[in-house]
């Protein structure tokens, strides 16, 4: 995922096939023919090995594929576009059956169909990732915030949806900064239908606390970082930042961390697997 890119599979184990049995009267440790009882070697064993052995890995990449498009794709966190909720370094697992299908769900995009197939309405407050809209290619993740014919706008650093402001409650003040001294206020909100979610801003001020009204359109979607003075997202025009999401662009809803790492852990450092693990975080369910 990108500020929010890149926003990773397994195989099954050996399936070794049983060998056909036969019916015979012994089974010779050494070959009738062989010279002095030496062991005769059989001329297309080893050929029958690699066979197997070529199968068994053609078998556990497919299944692996199939997974990965009808099931889960998993995704690392590369900023704190996210916070509280999501932090650099987490990696988590989408559920790609959530909306139905598109060309997105498959790796690289091939333009095999249109639209969406087996597609199902996302509900607001749900974390989605999704292709970016200008390059159809550059994996974000943020909050679905605004539906089909809903007008989205930020007057004073309040979230208005449909004319009426999402009423939310600050929950800490000042307990933290972020890089530039500024103090960060977490807060809970509560959108249209119920759902509650912590975000988090640097007070009044900034550069998306006021926006005009945005109109939704039939088949997309708007979209917000929970960091909202830290996100790049449908706030921002398509031509520099998210602006809104057709429908085909969904890949799936976030639905848990599986693991977490502090930033600075690397593959070919084993030392910071250990150094930078965030065990607090393993297997958290994403609200």
């Amino acid at each position: 995922m990108s500020d929010d890119h890149k926003p990773h599979d397994s195989a099954p184990a050996d399936t070794r096939r049983d060998a056909p049995f036969k019916d015979v009267k012994s089974t010779p440790v050494y070959g009738a023919d062989g010279p002095k009882g030496r062991r005769t070697k059989s001329k297309d064993g080893g050929g029958n090995e690699t066979l197997e052995f070529v199968k068994t890995i053609v078998f556990a990449l497919l299944i692996a594929f199939v997974l990965r498009v009808v099931l889960f794709q998993p995704f690392t966190i590369p900023s704190a576009s996210m916070e509280p909720n999501l932090y650099e370094g987490d990696y988590i697992v989408v559920s790609k059956w959530s909306y139905g299908y598109s060309k997105h769900s498959i790796p690289f995009s091939p333009p095999l169909f249109e639209g969406r197939i087996m597609a199902k309405e996302p509900k607001r407050g749900d974390v989605v990732v999704f292709k970016l809209p200008r390059d159809n290619n550059t994996d974000y993740i943020k909050r679905l915030i605004g539906l089909p014919g809903d007008r989205v706008q930020m007057i004073n650093n309040v979230l208005h949806i449909n004319g009426a402001p999402v009423r939310d409650v600050v929950v800490s003040r000042g307990d933290a900064a972020n890089m530039f001294g500024m103090p960060v206020v977490k807060m809970r909100e509560t959108l249209p239908g119920g759902k509650t979610i912590t975000v988090q801003d640097f007070g009044p001020g900034n550069d998306l606390d006021d926006t005009p009204v945005f109109e939704v359109p039939a088949g997309h979607y708007f979209m917000m970082g929970d960091n909202r003075d830290n996100s790049i997202d449908s706030r921002v025009d398509e031509s520099q930042g998210v602006g809104l999401v057709p429908s085909e662009n969904l890949i799936g809803k976030a639905e848990i961390i599986l693991f977490s790492w502090q930033p600075g852990a690397s593959l070919w450092n084993p030392v910071s697997w250990f150094q930078k693990i965030r065990p607090s975080r393993f297997f958290t369910v994403l609200d």
